[in-house]
């Protein structure tokens, strides 16, 4: 008997898209149709996507991306985080009495990444001009689209403060000084001229050639007008923050003008014959990566999807995964951070035997790697992330998660339609550790997309929002497909879990030691059991937990196949 999903595996030869929102998934799918391939699609999704959930994610964020090229048969990541400004220190925060970096405001702000990034994908694995690439986004800036019950949510739950601190965003986001309804068109002017003056600056450009072209557009948004803007208000404005006093940003336009994204290799490990890619140690990354080290020593399909077994085996890995994020990971162009150890066969095999198959563990970084987090009741994460992925028929694959420069958490920079972002709250102001402060350092960030090979040929590209839970909810997707043979929707449909028990990334940087959070559908017998062996058991909605989508290429067939989960309404696959 077939399976009920919530929606069908959307299946294609000549390319298929995923993303956070229908429109964006579209308007990417579109970019194929005019001859674009997966990258030029993934650069029109995204920035739709900055566009269409603003509530997530903004052109002042980031946005980490892994590419196969399928020209030069290898991947690629390219490191779409901000770097901290050159004013921002520990001693800074340390002599105003500041020991966390608040998570609003203007304090938090890194570089924007987004633009750039886009940018240095289009440039050096794309087809188009970003003027053909970005009219889509542009398009819906400028013309709206229906506001959806998500984005009206978050709005009605901020409105308060963009009323009474906030009057740049309240303009945009409360027309007349009202929450909009579910369905009436949301318009962002601003938004639409920076785009523009982007567009602009690349067809004035054009006679010097496409690289050129490209570059002048980027600089319009790092070295021009827009850069400007961006400084003199971070450097002007004083917002209330978390610290409860107001504080203008240390942004300035050096710290724009001097800032790049960056192409490196992918960090990577081979699980039961497949090779999965992840960015490095300055996104958390790699702790997917020491999970299926970790996990490769189990028959997982033995312990039977779901139960009792198999959710304490995958939690009590994550612990031990995720402690030694707190211990050694950062910016690896500032922290030494020991990958081939923490990723070689042999610390997995040493780690896996601190695992009791019959006991949860309730010590905060449990053997080798000893986090000191805050414990208490932390503050729950809003999913302020989303998602998007590319495969076109030519084998190129994309995964990316944009992120950052959300409405929430700081006002919007006047005249330009975005705000900046808050990435910096995830440094430690602790001297000497992985991590800490740096003037020009990453943030070690929760952004995390997935690539994986097969025989070293494309097969898988996914990814979710969800903070430290990325890649807990996407690891057990992969899993579902690679250990329990569901095809790609069953995997993402399938009730989730995951873990509180390290601490968190955003602020106040709190930790649940022992806490564990399964979706309502997990069985009640199977609750039960998990509380049994210690863990901390909290029960979610049905269907709370993230936002997973993926797509897969069949090499032999050339079919691509794709799916995003039903949860947070917007998600959507297309194909063709």
């Amino acid at each position: 008997m077939a399976v009920f999903t919530t929606r069908p595996v959307i299946q294609g030869r000549r390319g298929v898209v995923t993303a956070g929102h229908y429109l964006a998934a579209a308007a990417g799918f579109r970019i194929m149709e005019a001859g674009g391939n997966a990258v030029d699609a993934a650069v029109a999704t995204g920035f739709c996507l900055e566009v269409l959930e603003p509530h997530l994610t903004g052109i002042g964020g980031e946005v980490p991306i892994l590419i196969y090229s399928s020209r030069q048969g290898r991947v690629f990541s390219l490191s779409g985080q901000g770097v901290a400004p050159r004013a921002a220190t520990i001693d800074w925060f340390r002599s105003r009495g500041i020991s966390l970096i608040p998570g609003d405001g203007l304090l938090a702000a890194t570089v924007p990444a987004a633009v750039d990034t886009f940018i240095t994908a289009l440039a050096e694995f794309g087809t188009l001009p970003l003027g053909q690439v970005l009219a889509p986004a542009l398009s819906l800036a400028s013309n709206g689209f229906p506001m959806y019950r998500t984005l009206r949510d978050n709005i009605a739950a901020n409105a308060a403060r963009y009323r009474e601190e906030w009057p740049t965003t309240a303009r945009i986001f409360l027309p007349q000084g009202r929450v909009p309804a579910v369905g009436e068109i949301l318009r962002q002017p601003d938004w639409a001229e920076t785009f523009e003056k982007l567009v602009r600056a690349e067809h004035d450009a054009r006679g010097r050639g496409r690289a050129a072209a490209l570059q002048a557009a980027r600089d319009v948004f790092y070295r021009g007008e827009i850069a400007e803007r961006i400084a003199a208000f971070a450097q002007q404005t004083r917002v209330r923050d978390a610290t409860g006093e107001a504080h203008a940003g240390l942004l300035t336009y050096d710290d724009l003008a001097t800032w790049r994204a960056r192409i490196e290799d992918p960090v990577t490990t081979n699980y039961r014959g497949i090779t999965v890619c992840k960015c490095g140690p300055w996104t958390q990354g790699p702790v997917f990566l020491q999970q299926l080290n970790l996990l490769e020593g189990y028959d997982l399909a033995a312990l039977g999807h779901n139960s009792p077994d198999y959710i304490h085996i995958v939690t009590e890995a994550a612990k031990l995964a995720f402690a030694d994020r707190e211990r050694y990971y950062g910016d690896p162009l500032f922290d030494d951070v020991p990958l081939a150890m923490l990723l070689s066969k042999e610390y997995a095999a040493r780690r896996r035997a601190l695992i009791d198959p019959a006991r949860a563990s309730l010590e905060q970084g449990a053997g080798e790697a000893a986090p000191a987090p805050q414990t208490g009741e932390a503050l729950p994460y809003g999913g302020d992330t989303t998602h998007l992925d590319v495969i076109d028929a030519e084998g190129n694959m994309v995964s990316a998660t944009p992120s950052g420069g959300w409405i929430p958490s700081s006002p919007v920079i006047d005249g330009l339609g975005f705000p900046l972002g808050t990435r910096a709250q995830m440094f430690y102001l602790e001297p000497g550790r992985p991590n800490a402060l740096e003037p020009g350092k990453r943030p070690r960030t929760t952004l995390t997309p997935s690539l994986a090979l097969k025989e070293g040929k494309p097969w898988l590209a996914f990814g979710t929002p969800g903070g430290d839970c990325q890649d807990q909810w996407t690891l057990q997707f992969f899993l579902n497909v690679v250990d329990f043979g569901m095809d790609l929707q069953e995997a993402i449909d399938a009730p989730t879990f995951h873990t509180q028990h390290f601490p968190s990334s955003f602020y106040p940087r709190q930790a649940l030691p022992g806490r564990l959070n399964v979706e309502g559908r997990i069985a009640a017998e199977t609750q039960q059991a998990l509380r049994e062996r210690g863990h901390d058991l909290a029960v979610s909605g049905d269907w709370e937990h993230g936002r997973v989508m993926g797509i897969r290429y069949n090499t032999e067939t050339g079919v691509i196949a794709g799916a995003a989960s039903p949860r947070l309404e917007t998600g959507y696959c297309i194909g063709w």
